[in-house]
């Protein structure tokens, strides 16, 4: 090969490889910038400074003296992950969601942080993600093996679909675009509505608001979009959009969602605001020293429910995935054990086991994480 056919052979590869790059990039999952009103909007947002949202109280993603990214990152890519993952599937019990009454009040937990809610005679999914992957490329955040027991085929229509931020493990394209038939209204933060436009969603159907803003959707039927200490972004850019928690309030039960987030004196003014909760959905899982401005520790997650004044707890953001260096049953463990002598009731139902709300005092559930061991 002579040097003229090298250079334009190198240059062919180069334009391929830049092409296909530009291909990946451009997959309507990745979602893209907020323009027009939406961004007029974003940027009126008084947690919208420097061109990035952020939090109440300004922190670090990852902690000064921790690990860097560079570093947490291969660890994690390439790491030992033998006690990360469990070595038979996950127990479950597959509830038919689609046969439940519709005035049946239950909460189900369908691994990670995907929740099905039935309250007030409202249908509810939180962050689902049935995808085998918690990320655009296949082999990077496996779910774990019996984790995925539901599709969409699964559900009767959903009266309301909330997302607490575009996170991969959180907003997943294949199960979003599966379930839209079924889809009649959607609540996010600001910005990621720009996601939901783009794949189709009628703007009608969104409502995209700012922390501490009440939705009205029913006379029976408000939710509150609510602060997480947290961030966002799936590519480069970070905190392009919002991120949040929930508060659903019907005449007969408030139940919180704290969405991502570490831990911070928001928990104790939304407990103060709400006067309590008879359910806490609290992330629990993913944590680390080095990060855990943003993902919270167990015995944070523990205190985090006595400051919301929550009657139950449910941990969520585990069970499903791997995303952080913890073995996969200890978030279980460590949550049992600080919540002994708190003043909610820590409840631990495997996935797909329904919660019903009427019979939570006498209901029991197993510590069905020891049983993997």
């Amino acid at each position: 090969m002579n040097r003229r056919n090298f250079i334009l052979g190198g240059l062919s590869a180069l334009g391929a490889a830049a092409a296909g790059g530009a291909w990946f990039v451009n997959r309507p999952e990745f979602g893209q910038a907020p323009s027009g009103e939406r961004l007029k909007r974003i940027l009126s947002s008084p947690h919208y400074k420097n061109g990035k949202f952020e939090n109440l109280v300004p922190v670090e993603v990852m902690t000064k003296g921790g690990e860097n990214r560079i570093v947490a990152t291969w660890k994690f890519l390439f790491g030992d992950k033998s006690e990360l993952m469990p070595k038979t599937p996950m127990i479950s019990k597959k509830t038919k969601i689609s046969s439940l009454a519709r005035n049946e009040d239950v909460i189900i937990w369908l691994g990670h942080s995907t929740f099905y809610l039935q309250t007030g005679g409202h249908r509810i999914l939180i962050d689902p993600v049935f995808s085998g992957y918690a990320s655009p490329l296949f082999f990077i955040n496996r779910a774990f093996d019996g984790s995925n027991i539901c599709s969409a085929d699964d559900f009767p229509e959903i009266d309301l679909l909330a997302v607490t931020h575009d996170h991969w493990d959180h907003l997943d394209y294949p199960t979003i675009m599966s379930l839209a038939p079924k889809i009649k209204n959607i609540v996010c933060p600001l910005g990621v509505g720009e996601y939901f436009e783009q794949w189709g969603f009628p703007k009608k159907i969104l409502r995209e608001e700012d922390w501490y803003t009440e939705i009205k959707l029913s006379d029976d039927f408000i939710v509150h979009v609510l602060p997480s200490q947290h961030f966002s972004g799936r590519l480069l850019r970070q905190n392009p959009t919002l991120w949040c928690g929930y508060s659903f309030i019907t005449p007969r039960r408030k139940i919180y969602c704290s969405g991502d987030g570490g831990y911070g004196s928001h928990f104790a003014d939304i407990g103060k605001k709400f006067g309590g909760f008879d359910v806490a959905l609290l992330e629990n899982g993913q944590y680390n020293l080095a990060w855990h401005s943003i993902h919270m520790l167990p015995s944070e997650t523990a205190q985090a429910g006595d400051d919301v004044g929550a009657k139950f707890v449910i941990p969520s953001h585990g069970g499903k995935f791997a995303l952080a260096r913890h073995p996969w049953q200890e978030p279980y463990r460590e949550l049992t054990r600080e919540s002994e002598g708190r003043s909610y009731r820590l409840i631990t139902p495997v996935i797909g086991e329904a919660v019903h709300l009427d019979k939570l005092p006498e209901q029991k559930f197993s510590k069905w994480w020891e049983q993997m061991e």
